[in-house]
């Protein structure tokens, strides 16, 4: 048997492996417990939703005339992939690859800008396959330079 406090210990990257066992519950009905890898970041992102009650996708966005939004994502620790769309005059959509519970969601937005009713975004629209933002002005491109920012972040309440 191998003795693994002899090996040397370094700073873990997220797609390092952790050794370990994989155990059979109501959801993931897996036989005889077997052995798995995990990686670092799928650690690190259980967790955070664990200790946080919550998982979070964190983007700045941007947006110009009836161009889809530019998404700058900063934190996706949801496990789900994001779409995001152009869907009128001032309203973006943000649909995720698989549904959530829409009572477990808490979407958080807010603008970014000189014009102080152009900061303004309002969530709206929340469902259990997508979620919507308004700019209260509903103008394109209301931000200086024609261009519409602002930041979102989704909570998904475990």
């Amino acid at each position: 048997m191998a003795n693994t406090a002899s090996y040397p210990i370094i700073a873990p990257k997220a797609g390092d492996l952790l050794v370990g066992t994989q155990t059979y519950t109501v959801e993931d009905k897996v036989i005889d417990n077997p052995t798995r890898n995990f990686t670092v970041a799928s650690v690190a992102s259980l967790a955070n939703s664990i200790n946080l009650g919550y998982t979070c996708y964190a983007a700045w966005f941007s947006q110009t005339g009836t161009s889809v939004p530019v998404v700058t994502e900063l934190q996706n620790t949801t496990g789900k992939t994001f779409t995001w769309g152009y869907t009128d005059v001032g309203r973006y959509s943000v649909t995720p690859n698989t549904a959530w519970v829409a009572n477990k969601v808490l979407p958080i937005v807010s603008g970014f800008g000189t014009a102080a009713a152009s900061q303004i975004l309002d969530p709206t629209s929340l469902s259990n396959t997508a979620f919507g933002i308004k700019q209260i002005n509903s103008t394109n491109g209301a931000y200086a330079n024609g261009v519409s920012r602002g930041f979102l972040e989704i909570r998904i309440y475990s």
